[in-house]
């Protein structure tokens, strides 16, 4: 029998604050953002490894504060002005400007000018800046002052809180006992989470089982 096709269809991620779990790994970060009103600056860095909430928390602020939130590249010269005026606004992945010369020059003179608009900025990054190699020193300079809060790996129990989440998002239906089973065996991340379950996923459609203990023992 052939095997059944499979499209590569994404999972809808859910962002609200009902869907963000918090634990040891990220407590601090969920306690900062709640506190925004007393940031310094009005400014705050969120970092952590790939897969660890940044995005998640990043929208549960937005959702808090009606903050926009965009990434490193809308960041131009161009859409500066219009950025600015925001009086809440998020850039996601701001390491990654690094090297870009233009880019950094958009970075500068948009930090300057929220903080000459009384904005509040959110930037989330996997590392600090100091470890981005900034060409532009006075942007380095201004970052370096930024207030940083990081996110860990997650613990055993917010790693099988989000492994829930994760299966809830593609709709699959699962038994609690898996979870346990997967936890016990899986990398200490929530990218290896997200791998797990996409596997996971894809194997049951082509196999046309349901995701069980079973299925997941080929993994591991």
């Amino acid at each position: 029998m052939p095997e059944q096709l499979t499209f590569d269809l994404p999972a809808k991620p859910a962002l609200g604050r009902d869907a963000f779990f918090v634990g040891p790994s990220n407590s601090l970060a969920v306690a900062r953002l709640e506190a925004w009103r007393d940031w310094p600056g009005r400014r705050l860095m969120l970092c952590g490894p790939q897969g660890s909430g940044k995005t998640h928390l990043a929208h549960v602020w937005a959702g808090e504060t009606g903050a926009e939130i965009v990434s490193i590249d809308v960041v131009i010269e161009d859409n500066v002005a219009q950025l600015a005026a925001q009086d809440f606004l998020v850039v996601e992945n701001a390491d990654q400007m690094a090297g870009d010369a233009a880019r950094e020059a958009a970075m500068f003179h948009l930090y300057n000018l929220v903080a000459a608009e009384g904005g509040c900025l959110l930037l989330t990054a996997i590392s600090p800046p100091t470890r981005w190699g900034i060409g532009l020193p006075d942007l380095l300079s201004r970052l370096s002052t930024i207030d940083i809060v990081g996110l860990e790996p997650p613990d055993d129990a917010l790693l099988a809180a989000l492994l829930v989440k994760l299966f809830r998002d593609r709709q699959i239906e699962i038994r609690p006992d898996l979870i346990g089973y997967l936890v016990a065996r899986m990398d200490r991340s929530a990218v290896a989470a997200q791998a797990v379950v996409e596997a996971l996923d894809r194997m049951a459609l082509e196999q046309k089982r349901p995701v069980t203990r079973r299925l997941a023992a080929t993994l591991f």
